[in-house]
């Protein structure tokens, strides 16, 4: 019996070996092409990590309490519900501690109901929130929305990898202005930005800091690549944090198109090998003509950038997406641009699309739906594309 699977076994072995070579290969040619990038967080469940800080600070964790309390006595009671709906047509919305932007959009809901809210609440004798409270949330509200909105553009599948860096520095700079206007009024919520501020800088630190030992340039050289998000993001940009984000994206751009050319300090290490000389059809004839000028190929990659960069400044950007000015350029004029520039703005900014394809795939694969007659791949297809 043993004997009987041993030429099984040996090609199993030869075939898992194969494969092995060919993932290997594929890894190199990537890093080939692009370095050795190490891995980088995903953006939007990141940001879940770092709002987190709520619950750990204890006056804004009183206050959702609070708040949540309140959602709880209106989903609980058909009554309240009911007349809430007569009242604006709206309800309240219950938060999952999984998902910060449910929390964001609890939050809204209660302020855009506070009215007829607490009419419904004082008619069934339930204790609502006080105003200084109500007030409180609507600073809340203020510190979230800008984090809501960039989350909702980040997580789409639409999006490129070129939105990760300016989306974060915006985030950034509304935390510093937070924090300086609410340190006398509320104190409790600037010090709650100061230290998401602070969290976000080391979570986000491989992305938008450049000095840090894991930052990895391959989001700055895609938004540099975008032209719809260069101009109004790193180009021109007088910080000198974005200045050095924007020459570590071009040096990027420098080693990817020829490895190995320069180094960390943006001087030539290696000369590429010149191409051999292309043996004229008429050697006799073309002794007599003077030598053409060789160009460099290290020269035109470096050319092809300050051109773009002179086409964003001269040229206003009517695209709606960056790929979509890629595919309108020439490939003789950006011969080597045009394909990384492809490359990269295709990437997606996060993962939280395919991780929420997988959730409705796992949803439509219980037991409840084993004698569904549609197929698994067009019952997810019409989950995720509903209106």
């Amino acid at each position: 019996m043993v004997a009987a699977f041993k030429p099984e076994d040996a090609n199993d072995t030869r075939s898992s070996s194969e494969e092995e070579d060919a993932q290997g290969s594929d890894e190199g040619e990537e890093e080939r092409r692009y370095g050795a990038v190490e891995r980088t967080p995903c953006v939007v469940h990141t940001l879940q990590l770092v709002l987190n800080l709520m619950g750990k600070e204890p006056t804004v964790k009183r206050l959702l309490d609070k708040a949540r309390n309140v959602v709880q006595l209106f989903r609980k009671s058909s009554v309240a519900k009911q007349r809430l709906l007569e009242q604006c047509g709206l309800t309240v919305i219950k938060d999952c501690p999984t998902r910060w932007l449910t929390t964001h959009q609890m939050v809204s809901r209660l302020l855009d109901l506070q009215e007829p809210l607490t009419q419904v609440g004082e008619n069934m004798g339930w204790d609502c929130l006080l105003p200084r409270e109500w007030q409180q949330m609507a600073v809340l509200r203020d510190l979230l929305l800008p984090f809501a909105e960039h989350t909702n553009m980040l997580q789409s599948d639409t999006n490129s990898l070129s939105l990760v860096v300016p989306a974060l520095l915006d985030l950034k700079i509304h935390l510093s202005q937070f924090s300086q206007a609410q340190i006398r009024t509320y104190k409790h919520l600037a010090v709650l930005a100061k230290k998401i501020a602070a969290n976000m800088e080391q979570r986000f630190s491989c992305f938008i800091c450049p000095k840090d030992p894991k930052f990895s340039p391959l989001a700055a050289a895609a938004c540099f690549l975008d032209a719809t998000v260069a101009v109004e993001a790193l180009i021109g940009n007088k910080e000198e944090n974005i200045k050095e984000l924007l020459k570590k994206a071009e040096h990027f751009l420098h080693v990817t198109a020829h490895p190995g050319m320069q180094g960390d300090d943006g001087e030539e290490q290696e000369r590429l090998e010149a191409p051999p000389a292309k043996r004229s059809r008429f050697r006799f004839l073309s002794k007599n003509c003077p030598p053409r000028p060789s160009t460099s190929s290290i020269g035109s990659i470096r050319q092809e950038i300050r051109k773009y960069r002179e086409d964003l400044s001269q040229q206003e950007i009517t695209h709606n997406k960056g790929m979509e000015f890629w595919l309108t350029q020439s490939s003789t004029i950006y011969p080597q641009l045009k394909p990384l520039a492809l490359d990269l703005l295709a990437m997606p900014a996060s993962q939280a699309f395919a991780e929420r394809v997988f959730s409705a795939t796992g949803g439509l694969t219980c037991c409840h739906r084993n004698r569904a007659r549609l197929t698994l791949e067009r019952s997810a297809f019409l989950k995720m594309n509903h209106k």
